[in-house]
């Protein structure tokens, strides 16, 4: 539930802070005086839109801040853990915090969330409900969802949405490859002759760098023979060359030997010199007998080189690499153009055996929910027909429907208010008096379901008065028993079955008018049901009836009424 509200810094309110309580809290005033600005407020924390405008003080933040408690918060810890929020298992705080140029922040637990976060958490904790929603109940979705909330239908729908979302992905699989298999069947002629062109070519990777160093090896050749033979000649074949000369040296070393000490050691190194030296020249020989200026070969090279250059403009690629990745995917598309037939047909049966299993789970229910609406219809007339609707006839129709999202049913709220009436859609009947009764009836009834720890009801009482106004506030206080309900009302037939009154007022400061809320002791509840009955404090008549309406011993009575 809520235990606590502070709002500061927004409309008329400067600063307010709220200890609400389990059971009825009822909130009265004066039409102005500041009940829908706190709404307002309160709509923040449910993710609506911040208006810079409604910021009181423009140097300062606009602040709205709600602490939840409860013995559980159903769902709480896995959002929690999922979005990286910390978890009390005691308390949620949810904040929004508006500055003046219209930035807005939100926070769960004081970690910074974004709005999306804030309002699906929101909606595990609190439901408002004001006159305009009551619209929703002319709406087949909302209708749908409180005929499954009342057959306890949330485990079968989820296993039934499991399976829809598995029928839906094999017919968008079942389309895809349809689609994608005559597109290419389109192109089967030029995709053939590509892929006939790749195939002929017999490509090899790597073979493109290997041909393009022969070419230019074969175009280089008659350079490449000219410096071996200078090479050569430098090395062993010259008339002067370095084989000769190292020979002589190595002689001329030998015979020191006999003169200089470490003679026989470097007449050992000019020998190693020699060897290496003629061991070169024998590999660079070897080069020149292999190398040979074929015409022939070269044309080769060049006509295989211009064959890949030719299909890699084609293709938009400059490597043999990728062309081979090409000729294999247009490989696969063939294959899937010659195996497409008995492709789509596997396709075909894997989505028609998940929408099956789909419609089977759909009747299951469908059927659950044809029984609940029966009994619903029964119950909800029981229920309205006290708010001042005794020739109310109820029916629940559920039709069927294509599969879809929710099942196989079309759900429909059916009423006549007055007899001899046909029974027509709720907007095409009711009064917006009757709309509202209608949906307090509904939510009296669902209120077991619901996992909400707090309903709001912001005037849905307006329209009625007298006796219906009382049952209308017993409905309440009764949904009240099992969670908590806030009621903001006109009525003193509904504000008497407070468990607690707050009062919205204004006040006048010295620098402006703002918004004040307290709550009531007994005395001045007195006080508030006489001005609302007859717009003063002192009617003796209006003091008795509040009195009355409140229940308080006689004795009590006589005193607030001598006062």
């Amino acid at each position: 539930m809520i235990e606590t509200l502070h709002i500061s810094n927004y409309a008329l309110i400067d600063k307010v802070d709220i200890t609400l309580h389990p059971g009825l809290n009822i909130i009265t005033g004066e039409t102005g005086a500041g009940k829908s600005i706190m709404l307002g407020a309160l709509s923040l924390l449910m993710g609506g839109r911040a208006d810079s405008k409604a910021i009181r003080d423009s140097g300062r933040k606009s602040v709205v801040e709600a602490s939840f408690s409860g013995d559980s918060f159903a769902g709480m810890e896995r959002f929690c853990r999922e979005n990286d929020i910390d978890f009390d298992p005691e308390r949620v705080i949810l904040r929004r915090e508006v500055s003046a140029g219209g930035r807005s922040r939100a926070f769960i637990n004081d970690t910074p969330v974004t709005l999306t976060l804030l309002r699906d958490m929101s909606l595990h904790l609190v439901d408002i409900h004001s006159q305009h929603q009551n619209l929703l109940l002319a709406s087949p979705p909302y209708q749908l969802r409180v005929l499954d909330s009342l057959a306890g239908n949330g485990d079968r729908l989820a296993v039934f949405g499991e399976a829809y979302a598995r029928f839906r992905r094999a017919v968008k699989e079942y389309q895809l490859t349809r689609r994608r298999l005559e597109q290419t069947r389109r192109e089967e002629a030029y995709l053939r002759h590509q892929y006939e062109q790749l195939e002929e070519a017999r490509l090899v990777d790597g073979e493109q760098e290997e041909l393009e160093r022969e070419r230019d090896l074969l175009s280089n050749m008659a350079d490449i023979k000219t410096q071996l033979n200078i090479v050569l000649a430098a090395l062993s074949e010259g008339e002067v060359n370095a084989d000769s000369l190292l020979k002589e040296a190595c002689d001329g070393a030998i015979q020191l030997s006999d003169l200089l000490e470490d003679a026989d050691s470097l007449a050992e190194r000019l020998e190693s010199l020699r060897v290496e030296c003629r061991d070169v020249a024998a590999s660079f020989q070897d080069f020149d007998r292999s190398l040979s200026a074929d015409p022939a070969q070269l044309e080769a090279i060049e006509e295989r080189l211009n064959k890949i250059y030719d299909l890699e403009r084609k293709h938009h690629t400059d490597t043999v690499a990728a062309l081979i990745g090409i000729r294999d995917s247009i490989k696969a598309k063939l294959d899937a153009i010659d195996m497409g037939d008995e492709s789509l047909r596997d396709l075909e049966l894997a989505a028609r055996k998940a929408k099956k299993e789909a419609v089977e789970l759909a009747r299951e229910i469908s059927e659950v929910r044809r029984c609940e609406a029966e009994r619903f219809a029964a119950i909800l007339r029981e229920r309205a027909v006290p708010l001042g609707m005794k020739n109310l006839q109820v029916e629940i129709s559920v039709k069927d429907a294509e599969l879809s999202a929710t099942g196989i049913d079309q759900v429909e709220f059916l009423f006549a208010f007055n007899k001899n009436q046909p029974l027509l859609p709720v907007g095409n009947t009711a009064s917006g008096g009757e709309i509202s009764r209608l949906m307090l009836s509904i939510k009296s009834i669902v209120a077991d379901k619901m996992e909400l720890p707090s309903l709001i009801f912001d005037e849905v009482d307006t329209g009625v008065s007298g006796d219906v106004a009382g049952r209308m506030g017993q409905m309440m206080l009764s949904i009240s028993g099992n969670i908590q309900v806030i009621a903001i009302t006109h009525l003193p037939q509904v504000a008497a079955k407070g468990t607690v009154h707050f009062k919205v007022f204004k006040e006048d400061t010295d620098q402006a008018t703002v918004t004040r809320i307290r709550q009531l002791s007994d005395d001045d509840r007195v006080d508030e049901l006489a001005m609302m009955l007859s717009g003063s404090t002192d009617n003796a008549a209006a003091r008795a009836t509040a009195c009355s309406l409140l229940g308080m011993p006689d004795q009590q009575r006589q005193t607030t009424l001598d006062f």
